[in-house]
Formats: C-alpha cells, structure tokens, sequence
C-alpha cells in the first residue's frame, strides 16, 4: 500500500537531482513537474524534444520506494535511456519482446523482489500475461504509470499500435489487485501534441483532473527551410547539394519507407559518404550498431525511416533533412527536434516535388487511402464481433479485431472492463474517430507563406505566441514573405 508520506522538500528533490545527475538546478518546468509526480496527481507534459522530459519522471521515481512502469513506444529509446540509468548504478530494467530469455528471467524476478524503481516495457509486453500476472501480486507497490512519446497513442495507437488503446483500463485493473487506499499516478509525456491529440490522451489514458504542463516547439537555433525539386533525380541532387554544404557535420536524412533508405544510402555511400540505411526491418544487433556507429561519428549521417530518432541523444547533430516530408506535422515536429540540441545553430530541410515529380502527391494520397480502407475493413468486421469478449480470444478468431476495437474506443461505442475484456455499446453512426490521418496540416506547412515557426505554434495550440511571430531564420522570413 502507498502509505502517506511526508513530502519533500524543494531542498530535498535538488539535492537528488544533484546528487544524480550532477546539475545545479532544474530547467523550469522540470521542477514543478517533479514535485507533481511525487504528490501523485495525474499530469500531461508537452516539453520540445531536448527540454530535459525523462528526468522529471526518473527522479520521482527514484526518490520512492516501489516501482513506476515507464510504457514506451520503442526498443532503441528504452534500452538508451536504461543503459544511462544503469551506468549511474541506478534500479532500472527494460523488457521487450527482442530480450534472450535469461535476461527476460532476470528481470522478471527483480520485479518479484522488488529490486527495482522503474520499469521500461513497451504497451503489449505490460499487457503479456507473465508481466501483468506479476503487476498484479498485492504486494507489489506501484507508484505510478508515466507514458514516455504520448502522441504515439494518438498517432500510431489505433490502427498499428492498438494495444495503446487499452492502457486507460491498466490503472483501475491493478488498483483492484493492491491494498485500500493505494494510488497509482499516470503521466503522459510528449514534445508534440495539438489540441486534438491532448484531448486524446486525456481520453484514452483516463487521466483524473491531470495538470498540464505545455512549453511551446520553437527552437531559436533552428532554422527551417523546404525547397521545391522537379523531378527524383533533382531530388537526389538537392540532398547532394545540402550535405556537401555540410562537411564532416553529424545528420539525419529521414525517407519514408525501407527501400529508400536502402537506395539512397547506397548511392551516397558511392559518392563517398560514410552513412548506413537505418528502419525497423534491421534486426535489432545492426539496428543498435548503426546507432553506435552514429552516436561516435564513424558514420557522419543516417538514412532513415521514423524507426530512428526517439530517445537518441547525439546532442550535436547539426542537421536533418526530410528526403520525403513526413504525413504529420507531430511526426516533423518530433524529427527536426533531433537537430541543435546543444543549442548551437541547425538546419532542417524538406525538399518537395515540383508540377514535373507527383511523387509526394501519390504517396499522401496512397496514406490516406489506406486510412480509409482500414476503416472499412474494421466497420465490416464490427458486424461479426460479439458485443462483449476477450480482446485475445476475439483476435484468435477475427485477426483485425484489436484495431477494430480501437476504432469502436475512439468513437465512445466501447468500454474495457480490464486490459483484456469490452464491451460494445450502442452504435452511433454519427460520430467519427477523434484520430486525425490527414495530410492536410503538414502539406499546408509546406505551402505557407508565413513564417514556418508562426505556423507551428499555431498548429500547435500556441495562438498568443503566434500572433505576429517571425523567427527571423526560417526561408519565408528570409525572402520577406513574413
């Protein structure tokens, strides 16, 4: 049982910090959002990538005794964040479906032994049947749940991630398993969240009176540019162009699918270049020596899908390009956030097809498209589910039913009981999915004459700051058109 406890002091929690990680004082908002967490209130933070997130729920944790689950979305960012944990010597594990079995058992009896602060997991192994049985042991004390890259919930949770869609029904599930009166806090964290995905979030997760803690995207040190090309072969001598601009300066060249990344890598390795394709087919040894290679410079850029990026900390990469613009502005928002994180001056280039290359085009439409196909296969096979089950058995049965479920969440037509059981309510074929897959911000980003900066706090729900705002850096400032 969380018994109450006298709360800690400002002194307290800075001399922890200090004695941690070995910095003077917090970044505002870090310390209020610290003391948050400790007092176990539900928060949303939205803090620019580089603004310092994890440790705001790593120390709270590491300052209690009991376990926080840390619900993140990928591989590479739990293993980089434990792995600075543990060369602090600090409590911390991770498991994830590519763990060897021996490490997997380790873990799980450190769970059993309460040896640990925090745990790192992905949304489907906490809902694995050997990891919440040993959630659930009463003994077992549970601080808190901190989602880590929330607008993941929002962007990939209903139709490629919808084990995310259930995450709102973990805390009263295991509430049911721990002494009277314990508390579970949930926090959500995020670099990129518009109004709508903030409001999803807060739905789905199921967050109680949650404070809110939202610092703006700009960066002053970024300067955003997107350039038009007429055609794939100036496409690729545009990218040419710019790197040759950067010489020996660490990168990103972010491409959407596998087979670019492959193509292109190749093409600049025979230009010279030393740099590697990077996306989720890799397994997981290339995956982590590429991002090695990376992080030490013995590869000066990465060609790469949205499978690199989140929780990569290379504090000097002095540039990205987008080969191909990203579909959302939450997933640009987040890749040029990689860019000028020790705060010294960086680049970010989109290059977009001109009236000779429909490339773009066909590539947003084909998104969109198969949006809309998975929303009527799901509407098909919501005739056939039964109106209450077991998200597991139903998927024995209907393969599509998880992502079918979480459209029904979305649209308020269902209920989980626990992690694992619905219910289905009443259609009300009126509503539509809170989800947003539309193109249509990001290519109105592409096409604004505004300044670039101006247009993302406006995108992102920062209308005071907005107002009249000129960067100064971005290229619509820089030809006067701002």
């Amino acid at each position: 049982m969380n018994l109450p406890r006298p709360p800690l002091s400002a002194t307290d929690i800075r001399s922890a910090f200090q004695q941690i990680w070995g910095y003077d004082d917090f970044r505002s908002p870090q310390g209020e959002i610290v003391e948050t967490l400790l007092s176990q209130t539900d928060a949303l933070i939205i803090m620019p990538t580089g603004g310092g997130k994890s440790i705001c729920f790593q120390l709270p944790a590491l300052m209690q005794t009991g376990l926080t689950l840390v619900v993140s979305p990928l591989v590479a960012l739990m293993e980089n964040q434990v792995q600075e944990l543990r060369q602090r010597r600090l409590p911390a594990a991770l498991l994830h479906s590519e763990l060897p079995a021996p490490q997997r058992k380790q873990v799980l009896l450190a769970i059993e032994a309460q040896r640990l602060r925090l745990l790192y997991l992905s949304p489907e192994t906490l809902l694995s049947t050997s990891v919440w049985q040993r959630l659930c042991e009463p003994s077992l004390q549970i601080n808190g749940i901190i989602l880590d890259e929330a607008h993941c919930l929002a962007q990939w949770g209903e139709a490629f991630r919808p084990a995310y869609y259930r995450l709102g029904a973990v805390r009263s599930a295991l509430l049911q398993h721990k002494p009277a009166g314990t508390q579970i806090a949930i926090a959500a964290f995020t670099a990129t969240a518009d109004p709508q995905v903030q409001q999803v979030i807060e739905h789905v997760l199921q967050l109680k009176s949650p404070q809110i803690f939202r610092l703006n995207p700009y960066r002053s040190n970024l300067s955003l540019t997107v350039r038009s090309v007429q055609t794939p072969r100036g496409r690729r001598q545009g990218l040419l162009t710019f790197i040759q601009a950067q010489p020996k300066q660490a990168g990103l060249v972010y491409v959407r699918t596998r087979r670019d990344s492959e193509e292109l890598s190749d093409w600049l390795r025979q230009k010279g270049y030393k740099t590697a394709a990077y996306h989720a087919g890799l397994g997981a040894s290339d995956r982590r020596r590429i991002e090695q290679a990376w992080l030490t410079d013995t590869l000066q850029f990465v060609v790469c899908t949205c499978a690199f990026g989140m929780g990569v900390n290379k504090s000097n990469v002095r540039w990205i390009v987008h080969f191909h613009a990203p579909f959302l502005l939450s997933e640009y928002v987040q890749e040029i956030g990689r860019a000028g994180r020790d705060g010294k001056p960086a680049k970010a280039l989109t290059l977009v097809s001109g009236w000779l290359d429909s490339e773009d085009q066909q590539r947003w439409k084909f998104f969109e498209t198969q949006g809309q196909l998975q929303q009527q296969t799901a509407e098909k096979l919501l005739k056939k589910l039964p109106k209450q089950g077991n998200v597991t058995e139903v998927a024995k049965q209907f393969k599509e039913s998880p992502i079918a479920l979480s459209r029904l969440q979305n649209l308020g037509q269902l209920t989980w009981s626990d992690p694992f059981h619905y219910t289905i309510h009443q259609s009300d074929r009126s509503q539509t999915s809170s989800q947003s897959n539309s193109t249509r911000p990001m290519r109105d980003y592409l096409k604004t004459r505004e300044c670039r900066w101006g247009f993302l706090l406006r995108a992102f729900g920062f209308e005071d700051e907005a107002t009249g705002f000129k960067c100064g850096s971005c290229d619509r400032c820089k030809q006067g058109h701002c």
